[in-house]
């Protein structure tokens, strides 16, 4: 009876381990953020060591936790799949919220929502993103840029990178492409002094509600995370690297304006 009660209670050990405590005892939080897609997660052309406002985010609640940071790129598309794994603990690389992606991870409360933009060639007549359906437009492949596409009626052509869909609209093969806000700002602006000129159209595509992504069944690390967000944003610190990133002093010169609240507090429609 000895050996079945201490076999009892192993089983019961492995049974209530979580994923928190593991990062804990680990004194490392394993980090997804976007392998190359500034202002988010990127390259230093110098060092080469990752940068960007998702990799400071992550540096800051890892700080908050008392443990190292470990920064693993990932594509747009292995965001969602790495996270569900195990391979990372948590995906912070503009994650927006979907349903699709809700069955698959759980999502910490938002701590902005992002606006999926369209542009197009400074040329074009369109003025409402209803301008552009049946059109082609280009996009990073298995992002919410793809989903307002479709949910827009419009044909998405699609990329590894944003890059790849900017230079699409350059060499005419897509009519424009959807981003988010930052990164549409920022290729318009690039757009003025090379290659054809673009211009954003002022209707957003999407609304999408920002947050962290987890493994499922880990209510732990989801309390964890919610709470830390939640110090961060009433610390002021999330706002601090928001200005380092996407500021009024950076090229996008983006206010933020949003707080961490839970998501059944905000009013979206979320994409499928």
């Amino acid at each position: 009876m000895a050996v079945a009660a201490v076999g009892l209670c192993a089983v019961t050990s492995i049974a209530v381990a979580d994923q928190l405590s593991d990062i804990i005892q680990r004194k490392e939080l394993r980090c997804g953020t976007f392998a190359d897609v500034p202002p988010f997660a990127a390259p230093d052309p110098k060092t080469r060591e990752m940068v960007g406002f998702d990799v400071d985010l992550c540096k800051a609640i890892a700080k908050r936790w008392d443990v190292t940071p470990k920064i693993s790129p990932l594509s747009v598309e292995a965001r969602v799949p790495e996270v569900k794994l195990g391979r990372v603990d948590i995906t912070v690389a503009n994650l927006a919220y979907t349903q699709g992606r809700a069955e698959q991870i759980q999502f910490s409360d938002p701590y902005y929502v992002a606006r999926e933009m369209l542009a197009v060639k400074a040329s074009d007549p369109g003025t409402h993103k209803a301008d552009f359906r049946g059109k082609r437009l280009a996009s990073t492949k298995g992002s919410t840029s793809e989903l307002a596409i479709k949910l827009n009626e419009s044909e998405p052509l699609t990329f590894v990178d944003t890059g790849s869909a900017y230079m699409a609209v350059q060499q005419n093969k897509a009519v424009g492409m959807v981003a988010n806000t930052m990164t549409i700002t920022k290729l318009v602006n690039e757009s003025r002094t090379a290659g054809q000129q673009l211009k954003m159209i002022e209707e957003p595509m999407v609304l999408q509600p920002i947050g962290i992504g987890m493994k499922k069944d880990e209510p732990a690390l989801l309390a964890k995370v919610n709470e830390t967000l939640l110090a961060l944003d009433q610390a002021g610190e999330i706002n601090q690297l928001w200005d380092k990133w996407l500021g009024p002093n950076t090229e996008f010169k983006m206010a933020r304006t949003d707080k961490v609240l839970p998501l059944s507090q905000l009013k979206f429609t979320p994409l499928p």
